[in-house]
């Protein structure tokens, strides 16, 4: 007998996957998670049966919002990631040598115990002496720390559940509070295909409060569309600006120094949902 797993994207469209085992299951205080042993992808983190991440395209994703604010800002010490509980941003962020701390501020630590028993390729870096792990409410968190990190990282999942609080006004501000003087942040802002509305709103509610905000897209082959987007706000440094001769090459296999500045320019249809 095959077994399937669905994701139901929209209302209207499904992603199914072909699934050889179901490795594990648990209710948490927040969300239902799952790891699946996937035929095409391998090993799959689904949370409230939505695709977070897989052994296959993870790195699309991670390297994309990790690496482009982290070549951005000139001198990121002290880094945040809020959510990301599978620990692939703070992988990636820790390989940029001038990192001294990254914090991940996760709310659900089943989420981390699972990724590191389930998927060690990818939370393999949540062990690192320059990783710390602090368990709460990434909205909390942020509202309570002022002036504290060059850069921050909001790898939520979709706007449902603990995350909605995440994709609202309220919370851009206090992550402009908590960003050092020079700071900046990126957010993933879902497809541009089914999500438009909340693309614009997110754009505009960070070009109110940041001097610099700028989209750029992404493809993550599990992601609704396959076309990803994320939002950039920045008190100094533009990323259109960045002098790509001078960006170091990294272990990586989606993002390079070329694709940084190409990764902003944004096909028509996208223009218009910003504008």
């Amino acid at each position: 007998m095959e077994l399937w797993f669905t994701e139901q994207q929209t209302p209207d469209l499904g992603f199914t996957c072909k699934i050889t085992k179901t490795i594990y299951t648990a209710k948490t205080q927040y969300q239902d998670l799952a790891i699946l042993e996937t035929k095409q992808f391998g090993r799959m983190l689904v949370l409230d049966g939505a695709v977070q991440t897989t052994i296959a395209d993870e790195f699309c994703y991670h390297e994309l919002i990790s690496h482009v604010p982290l070549f951005t800002h000139p001198n990121p010490k002290k880094v945040a990631v809020i959510g990301g509980g599978d620990g692939g941003v703070i992988r990636e962020i820790l390989k940029h040598d001038e990192v001294e701390k990254a914090y991940l501020i996760e709310i659900d630590r089943e989420v981390i115990e699972a990724s590191k028993k389930y998927l060690p390729e990818i939370s393999c870096a949540l062990d690192d002496e320059r990783a710390e792990v602090v368990i709460t409410d990434g909205i909390k968190f942020v509202s309570e720390n002022k002036n504290m990190f060059d850069v921050i990282i909001v790898d939520s999942t979709d706007p449902v559940g603990p995350a909605v609080g995440l994709f609202q006004d309220s919370f851009y501000k206090a992550v402009f509070e908590c960003l050092k003087e020079d700071g900046l942040f990126v957010a993933q802002t879902e497809s541009p295909f089914y999500d438009q509305d909340l693309i614009k709103n997110v754009f505009h509610a960070v070009k109110s409060i940041f001097p610099i905000t700028r989209l750029y897209l992404g493809f993550i082959p599990t992601y609704p569309s396959g076309l990803w987007s994320f939002t950039l706000g920045s008190k100094k440094y533009d990323p259109l600006e960045v002098d790509i001769s001078k960006i170091k090459r990294i272990d990586t296999k989606y993002y390079n120094p070329e694709l940084h500045k190409a990764l902003f320019a944004l096909p028509t249809f996208v223009q218009e949902i910003i504008k």
